[in-house]
């Protein structure tokens, strides 16, 4: 959910892609979907294994067919050549440009979180620092991004430890066994009105939060409560400047977004981190156009009906995808990555600190509420062990394995499968 314009704006004819060290993902057609292949790294520090797959599929706008899908990706394994520091980031833009702000944070981003000595000391830092650089860039940039940005969810594995960081509405969603069931819970907490914390941030800083049906003088604009996000998404509270119908945004914090910044829509994430546990299964990264109709539980549920998390993102796409038709004429652009986490039998200890740079115990407001044993850390305890199993695989080698059967998702020209 991004801008007010964000339904309407520009034409386009290419689809943006993703971005790995160890080569890109091949589309499965033109405009319509693509794909990783299924694909392993190793967290030698700890003795387990990630096996993860991406898919990105551009929405279906039947007023702009050629329109650009804006969301981005980014995995990048074997952060600063270790090869216990791994990254898997999605970048959901809007906007105009929104397709050139996604696909420059989710270069930049990273780059500037590799090329930070101070990252496994204290990765807190280091995120906060990555995010307000890239904003500072992407403002300094040709893009235009007065009324274009992007969202980002990223999760920065470092031995045995997420560091989860987020600014804007989409999601990293953790699967847990608990008992005999398979439990969501949220690491990311969407930035949007709804919050009474965000909404208040943003009033103080001159913004006035109104619907569009309370811009356009069809509801009362002093009636301050929307209800929650689930219920009221249809006509969600936006952000507008004083005297004026822009920019609009559903959302608080972004990548980008110049004219919004000034009145309050930021850049600084919030930031928790999960210690790895055997009971935690894999996790979840995904833009807004999974989670508008699912909630995180059947994410999850669905995730875990598949041993392959190529199928689970093919199949979760395409029920994201079937919902948006039945619910509106169009579909957003969906991005989904599941990595799978494999053999981790133990974990070790570390001192849980507290970071001075905004650190926050993650709770929900909407679909699919959760909530997870999140604590503040430095890192610089997990980065002992991780240097420690460093030297453990310097020959690493990335491996592909081969696909299970096809799933088969919905075409957004045509609304018609498509096998993958």
């Amino acid at each position: 959910m991004g801008c007010v314009h964000a339904k309407c704006c520009g034409q386009y004819s290419t689809q943006s892609e993703g971005d790995s060290e160890h080569g890109t993902h091949r589309a499965q057609r033109k405009h319509i979907l693509t794909q990783r292949e299924l694909e392993l790294v190793p967290v030698p520090s700890h003795n387990f294994t990630l096996e993860y797959s991406v898919l990105t599929q551009r929405g279906y706008y039947p007023d702009s067919l050629d329109k650009e899908n804006q969301d981005s990706f980014c995995i990048r394994t074997q952060i600063q050549g270790n090869p216990n520091v791994h990254f898997f980031g999605v970048y959901d833009g809007h906007g105009q440009y929104g397709s050139e702000c996604s696909n420059f944070v989710k270069d930049r981003l990273v780059e500037t979180l590799s090329h930070d000595p101070a990252l496994l000391e204290d990765p807190v830092k280091a995120y906060n620092s990555a995010f307000l650089t890239t904003n500072y860039e992407l403002h300094n940039s040709e893009i235009d991004d007065s009324m274009s940005g992007t969202t980002a969810i990223t999760v920065l594995v470092i031995g045995d430890t997420l560091y989860v960081a987020n600014v804007g509405d989409s999601r990293a969603v953790l699967a847990v066994k608990n008992g005999n069931r398979v439990v969501a819970e949220d690491l990311s907490s969407d930035q949007t009105p709804f919050r009474k914390d965000e909404c208040d941030r943003v009033k103080l800083c001159g913004a006035r939060v109104l619907s569009v049906d309370q811009v356009e003088g069809l509801k009362d604009p002093k009636i301050q409560t929307w209800g929650d996000e689930e219920s009221q998404g249809g006509d969600p509270p936006r952000l507008w400047v004083p005297n004026a119908m822009y920019p609009g945004t559903a959302f608080t914090r972004s990548v980008g977004d110049n004219l919004a910044e000034t009145i309050g829509v930021i850049a600084v994430p919030e930031v928790s981190t999960v210690q790895l546990t055997p009971n935690h299964l894999f996790f979840v990264v995904a833009s807004d156009g999974i989670f508008e109709f699912l909630s995180s539980q059947t994410v999850v549920d669905m995730a875990g009906s598949f041993s392959d998390p190529c199928d689970a993102c093919a199949a979760i796409a395409g029920k994201a995808y079937k919902l948006w038709l039945e619910h509106e004429n169009r579909t957003d652009d969906i991005t989904i990555t599941i990595v799978q986490i494999k053999g981790l039998s133990h974990s070790g200890t570390f001192r849980v600190g507290s970071s001075e740079i905004n650190v926050s115990t993650v709770t929900r407001t909407k679909k699919g509420k959760g909530t997870s044993e999140i604590s503040a850390s430095t890192g610089s305890d997990v980065s002992r062990s991780v240097r420690n199993g460093y030297c453990d695989l310097q020959s690493y080698q990335h491996v592909v394995s081969t696909r299970s059967p096809a799933i088969v998702a919905p075409s957004p020209a045509c609304q018609r499968p498509v096998e993958l």
